[in-house]
């Protein structure tokens, strides 16, 4: 055989062999890398932040009602308040009954700024003679302002809608002579706002102010205020108006 021959086909075997093993040799390097990867990933969950563990959330406080929300005995609401060492929430779950069921129709869940109990309370503030849901979501004024978190209850829906702006409002009521409902905000003087309800929000129409005198402005539907009438001579401190034309007192 011719030598130059020989010594070619030599040479094509080595490389042959050399090509063979190199894929072999990445993927054992592949999985010694992928190895490595999980050996790293499952030290992970050992690691624990002792300095720092998890606060235990308990309920501390339970409300239910199916006699007397929205339609009677064909809703249900329930609240339930839950507190750990650094934080507070309100979770108000609302049921209908369909075949006989509670099937949950919405929910709601809020963070709660207040030491003393929801109080939970059921009442109709937008006069279809169904009763709606109140509870006390904060502490403000060192109590004079009892401030709520509202939920009127639609009854074309069937569902609770949360008033999201309520919580502007303190010691909220049903206005019968207005129709309407009056918030009571007491500072270093007060104000009576007058309110109506307009979708998930409660929109001011007028407000009766007692600082440094007394102030009646009307609102616009922007919002824009005008003040209607003043009198400087007022010495009034705390008093609730039930209207604001002419102006009547509770």
């Amino acid at each position: 055989m011719n030598p130059h021959l020989a010594l070619s086909l030599i040479l094509i075997v080595l490389l042959s062999c050399k090509e063979q093993q190199a894929p072999q040799a990445l993927a054992a390097n592949a999985a010694d890398t992928v190895k490595a990867v999980a050996v790293i990933d499952s030290t992970a969950p050992l690691v624990e932040d002792t300095a720092h563990p998890a606060d235990p959330v308990e309920r501390t406080e339970f409300f239910a009602d199916s006699l007397h929300i929205g339609k009677r005995g064909l809703n249900k609401i329930e609240l339930s308040l839950y507190s750990s060492a650094d934080t507070s929430y309100a979770v108000i779950q609302f049921f209908s009954k369909q075949s006989n069921k509670w099937v949950l129709k919405n929910e709601y869940q809020y963070e709660r700024r207040a030491a003393i109990s929801c109080d939970p309370k059921l009442s109709d503030f937008n006069n279809d003679g169904l009763k709606d849901f109140t509870y006390i979501s904060m502490e403000a004024a060192r109590g004079a302002n009892e401030v709520r978190r509202l939920f009127i209850y639609d009854k074309a829906r069937d569902m609770l809608i949360s008033m999201q702006n309520a919580e502007d409002y303190p010691n909220m009521q049903y206005n019968k002579e207005l129709n309407c409902i009056d918030a009571f905000l007491v500072y270093g003087g007060c104000s009576t706002m007058f309110l109506r309800i307009k979708g998930d929000s409660l929109k001011p129409f007028a407000r009766v102010e007692l600082v440094d005198g007394l102030t009646v402005s009307t609102y616009d539907k922007q919002g824009k205020e005008k003040i209607i009438f003043q009198d400087s001579t007022e010495k009034a401190v705390y008093v609730r108006y039930k209207n604001y034309k002419p102006l009547k007192v509770y």
